[in-house]
């Protein structure tokens, strides 16, 4: 792809998720990851509708009238973006590739952590650690993170979710906000999801695609996988070979389902073929009413 279309392609990213940051997701995100705690700043009077709980009795008693305590959120966190770019990323039957979409809906989040004064940083990995752009300000840092998002062509064949959290744990010594935006198409990554849950505020982000649930019924054709290079010939007009690979996919979700439930992860799905406000929005809202 040509610079000039990277560009392109980036300002229409801008343009689009900006919209949805400020008109949908405005303050949602700041509720949803709260902060390292609260710090006083100063005393003030007494207004109507003030918790009484916050009132500074010892000021209050020495200047005869009521005095509050007003108290600051130490806000500024870093939020890494780890983004699975392997092959398998490449596949959409809905209009998108599984990329493009993670690629948008990486934007809105960082877009999102920059307008709360938080930093964003982002891991780009398939079966290696393909890409990291530490953690930073600004809203020319986010710009970058989205065209290493839309440019970056993977070397890697596969797909490694342990490795890449094992990374994260190597370069970042504090508590993150780690959003993993991935197909989940891999194996082995139980304990070292369990490693980063424990350090880090982990939020698994499913990108799936309707044809990886169900096969539509078009006769012969031919599949291929990009990650092993893999190619077989399936009649989509048996019902059996139908009901069998629906049935494969709805395993593999049930397990992971139930993988991350153990775990107490919360996690988001999106899906090409429907938009991701909704699922993101719904989880904003669950973290704010646990938090």
């Amino acid at each position: 792809m040509l610079t000039r279309d990277i560009l392109k392609k980036v300002r229409q990213i801008e343009i689009r998720t900006s919209r949805v940051v400020n008109d949908v997701f405005a303050g949602q995100y700041h509720s949803a990851f709260r902060g390292r705690g609260m710090e006083f700043e100063e005393v003030r009077h007494y207004q109507v509708g003030d918790d009484v709980r916050s009132i500074d009795w010892n000021v209050s008693a020495r200047y005869g009238q009521p005095f509050v305590k007003v108290f600051r959120e130490e806000r500024e966190l870093t939020v890494m973006l780890v983004v699975d770019v392997s092959p398998s990323g490449l596949f959409g039957s809905a209009g998108r590739f599984k990329l493009d979409l993670a690629a948008e809906l990486g934007a809105v989040l960082a877009f999102s952590a920059i307008r709360s004064n938080d930093k964003v940083g982002l891991i780009l990995f398939s079966d290696t650690i393909e890409k990291y752009v530490p953690a930073r300000k600004g809203n020319r840092h986010v710009l970058r993170i989205i065209r290493e998002l839309l440019s970056h062509a993977p070397t890697g064949r596969g797909t490694d979710i342990a490795g890449a959290m094992q990374f994260l744990n190597r370069v970042t010594r504090r508590k993150t906000v780690c959003l993993l935006l991935s197909d989940f198409q891999a194996a082995g990554y139980e304990a070292s999801l369990r490693i980063a849950r424990r350090r880090h505020d982990l939020v698994p982000v499913i990108v799936a695609d309707p044809r990886e649930r169900e096969l539509p019924d078009v006769g012969l054709i031919e599949v291929h996988d990009p990650e092993t290079g893999r190619r077989a010939t399936v009649d989509t007009s048996s019902r059996r070979v139908r009901r069998e690979f629906a049935a494969k996919a709805r395993r593999i979700e049930e397990d992971r389902a139930t993988l991350l439930r153990r775990m107490k992860l919360d996690h988001v799905e999106v899906r090409t073929d429907r938009s991701y406000v909704e699922p993101l929005v719904a989880f904003f809202r669950r973290r704010e009413a646990r938090a």
